[in-house]
């Protein structure tokens, strides 16, 4: 662990900012690269602990990768997935989710382990999902377990229960194809949260020539067949570039960055949570590609519904902490479940700084108060980081109790956001 003191903007923060890959879809290209029938070349992955933890997975069972430098990767996928191996998934949702449809093709069991507080990541329904198709589950269905199949796991039908996380649909939906029955998926959960993950993943499956067939909104079919290498290059992380964003909005300053036109990403609904708390936006179109420039004079209370984009959650508490006016954060009940409960740790931190927060069944209600500094415990999670980075901008006095846990999404958060910083005036 390691602490840090947040760093206080001496004005409006104007700033032009590059954002790494992202983390959502560098973890869907590993996989399908890793899936896929001819060698391909990455460019852009996140270099992140995540990240990481994926290719150690990855490469567990029978991946290989090579550094070629200037941030690309080239990926020798999988002959046979191979077994026998025991994979740490760290804190990483994707890690633990991804790779267990892809273990099921081994015939040796694979053991999966991670982080103390990992333990309380859902997984079971997927799990669960796995056995009715056929593989071998330890009990209980919670981390450590262990799991193991055949080279010529059938697949098919099943059902099963995202309401926890959509990552238990776009896990089946990225390793279908590789199945001799090809994978026939029903959501029967009350909910569907980040549904546009679910999306990104289906987007990334075309490009790799594997088309997802949907009858209903709640149905996802993936035939047999092979996975196509691609070349690709993975975009910049656009809920990390929201985090940076607003800091833009909340020093009354300007910021710039990259933001793909036709993007994987929920690129949308991410700025318009911006928007809805005061923050202009402006798109222009550059020699490379698209921008966006945030800026704003003061952030105003919002009632914002955060179904689909969950992971800005913390973003949008620090903005609704340092508004002129009362917020509210619904639809966000399933990050409970999250790296830690965040609901429960935003309204624990934020009211240790002065600001008043209550949990709803599904979200927040936040009325800002007279801040002051203090201890703003992260909880080894990175978008808890974020928050206490982007109140303490404009609160002297706040210091993250370990900052090292960025390194999920952001290689050198400290760095990056001193640069930020240094350009306020």
């Amino acid at each position: 662990m390691s602490s840090w003191a947040a760093l206080v903007a001496a004005g409006p923060i104007t700033a032009n900012v590059v954002v790494p890959g992202s983390k959502s879809a560098s973890a869907r290209a590993l996989v399908l690269a890793s899936l896929a029938t001819q060698p391909t070349t990455l460019t852009g992955v996140l270099d992140s602990r995540d990240t990481a933890l994926m290719r150690a997975g990855l490469t567990s069972l029978g991946a290989a990768f090579t550094d070629l430098g200037d941030n690309q990767l080239r990926v020798h996928p999988f002959g046979a997935v191979t077994g026998g191996q025991t994979i740490d998934i760290g804190l990483a949702g994707t890690v633990l989710r991804f790779l267990p449809p892809i273990a099921v093709l081994a015939s040796a069991p694979t053991s999966f382990i991670g982080d103390p507080a990992a333990a309380a990541r859902p997984v079971a329904p997927l799990l669960a999902a796995l056995a009715a198709l056929g593989a071998e589950v330890s009990n209980p269905p919670a981390l450590p377990f262990s799991i193991a199949g055949s080279p010529a796991f059938r697949g098919g039908r099943v059902e099963l229960d995202a309401s926890a996380s959509s990552q238990f649909i776009s896990a089946l939906l990225l390793a279908g194809a590789r199945y001799t029955g090809g994978i026939q998926l029903r959501h029967i959960g009350a909910t569907l949260p980040s549904r546009p993950h679910i999306d990104m993943t289906c987007t990334m499956l075309a490009r790799h020539g594997v088309q997802v067939r949907q009858p209903d909104e709640f149905t996802w079919t993936v035939s047999p067949g092979p996975i196509t290498g691609l070349d690709a290059v993975v975009e910049p992380d656009l809920t990390n570039a929201a985090t940076l964003l607003a800091a833009a909005l909340i020093t009354g300053g300007k910021i710039t960055t990259a933001w793909p036109a036709d993007s994987v990403q929920a690129a949308d609904a991410l700025a318009d949570v911006l928007a809805a708390f005061g923050a202009n936006l402006a798109y222009a179109e550059t020699a490379t590609g698209r921008e966006l420039s945030v800026s704003g004079q003061q952030v105003h209370g919002a009632e914002v519904d955060l179904h689909a984009v969950s992971e800005l959650t913390p973003v949008a508490a620090a903005l609704a902490a340092v508004a002129d006016g009362p917020s509210v954060i619904h639809g966000v009940a399933h990050i409970r479940g999250h790296e830690t409960d965040r609901l429960a740790a935003l309204a624990t931190e934020l009211g240790k700084l002065g600001v008043r927060v209550t949990e709803t069944a599904d979200g927040l209600r936040i009325t800002p108060g007279p801040r002051h500094g203090g201890v703003f415990k992260t909880y080894a999670d990175h978008r808890m980081a974020h928050a206490g980075a982007l109140i303490g901008l404009v609160t002297p006095g706040v210091e993250l109790d370990d900052v090292s846990c960025t390194t999920k999404t952001l290689p050198d958060f400290p760095g990056l956001w001193a640069q930020l910083v240094a350009g306020s005036r």
